[in-house]
């Protein structure tokens, strides 16, 4: 019985013991190793920033403006981006268009009448569609004179509008070419003046002393 008592407290000691080594007493600070995982944490409230879009710069060519323009009018300015002016183009193209194919026309008609007028054939009277007067009626003289005239300003007419219409097609040209010769040119809205008294020096003609005046400087 003795021997059974002594044995089981032998093994309660023991076990007292390895309790004791391998529980941490909480009063006692515990060391915890910080890892560096190189990780940002980032709450869930706060936006990302956004990528800004980096805008390219277009630089025309300025051949390649030309030739465009040359072909189809207005085409140049298309490649430059300079679409505004398109209405202005292509408004003046059509309406030189419709001049010149209406004195052409009229000219037509007052050149028709003015021949009908001068062959003195009764039968050939085509000049009554342009002015008043009767089928048979003699024309006069101040009648003829102003078919005539009338057929002189439509024919000076629409020779006109042809040329406009160079003018015009010209004018494409050019300003496609330097809409893109000028497209890098910085234009900057800063002009200033600045005034300041200045000493003017004396000069070889002039042998006197030297003057003083004010000095203009226009920045632009």
């Amino acid at each position: 019985m003795k021997k059974c008592i002594y044995i089981l407290l032998l093994f309660c000691a023991c076990a007292t013991q390895v309790l004791a080594d391998g529980v941490v007493l909480a009063s006692e600070p515990i060391e915890v190793a910080k890892v560096d995982t190189g990780l940002v944490f980032i709450p869930v409230s706060t936006p990302l920033p956004a990528e800004i879009p980096v805008k390219s710069s277009f630089q025309p060519d300025p051949d390649m403006a030309v030739w465009l323009a040359a072909v189809v009018p207005g085409l140049g300015q298309i490649y430059n981006r300079q679409y505004w002016k398109l209405p202005i183009i292509y408004g003046g193209t059509m309406g030189l268009a419709y001049a010149i194919s209406w004195n052409n026309q009229m000219y037509i008609d007052y050149r028709k009448a003015y021949l009908d007028a001068i062959d003195h054939d009764p039968s050939t009277n085509y000049y009554v569609n342009v002015i008043s007067k009767a089928e048979g009626e003699a024309l006069t003289s101040t009648d003829i004179q102003r078919i005539k005239n009338r057929q002189d300003t439509y024919l000076r007419n629409r020779d006109l509008c042809i040329i406009f219409t160079g003018v015009l097609y010209l004018l494409t040209l050019i300003d496609a070419y330097v809409d893109a010769q000028m497209a890098d040119y910085d234009i900057s809205p800063d002009l200033s003046l600045q005034v300041a008294p200045a000493v003017i020096p004396p000069t070889q003609a002039q042998q006197n002393d030297a003057s003083v005046g004010l000095r203009c400087r226009l920045k632009f």
